[in-house]
């Protein structure tokens, strides 16, 4: 297997009305941003589906991002074993699913501020549940997904001993 040549990082701070500066995202840099922002948004979209659907009172258990949170922890224990142990996949694989998709479907940002919000209003327990619960469980959940992919696709890690 053959691996790609690592691009240069983009400068966060690059302003793209700067000729110069945006000469930066030129090569597969630029189809790199593509590729993240347009996965960003189609796992942003099916994120916000859920949370609509499942909406929570502000003293109740926020169901919606937990489950977002722990099944797209679950999936990103799959997918890394996908690219990394089983198939030799295309350069934009990674970042439009993993980086792009799964990180704008999973949402920790607003799982922090529901913690906070439901200090708030006085569910501390249900706060504490949450802020612990997800933790645990997401990540088992990366574990899960890492595990169980292995055993699907016959792929069994190797562990050094030393």
């Amino acid at each position: 297997m053959t691996v790609p040549p690592e691009q240069p990082p983009v400068d966060p701070d690059v302003d793209l009305r700067v000729p110069r500066q945006r000469a930066e995202l030129r090569g597969g840099t630029a189809s790199l941003l593509a590729a993240i922002a347009l996965g960003g948004m189609i796992g942003a979209v099916l994120r916000h589906g859920l949370t609509v659907a499942f909406p929570h009172p502000p003293t109740g258990f926020p169901w919606a991002t937990f489950a977002v949170n722990v099944s797209g922890c679950l999936l990103i224990g799959v997918l890394m074993v996908l690219i990394t142990e089983v198939w030799a996949a295309p350069r934009l694989v990674r970042p439009f699913l993993g980086v792009g998709v799964l990180g704008g479907y999973t949402t920790f940002s607003t799982y922090a501020v529901e913690v906070q919000q439901a200090v708030a209003v006085g569910a501390a327990r249900t706060a504490l549940l949450y802020l612990a619960g997800t933790l645990v469980a997401a990540l088992a959940a990366v574990r899960v997904g890492l595990t169980l992919t292995r055993l699907a696709t016959g792929m069994r890690r190797l562990r050094s001993s030393g």
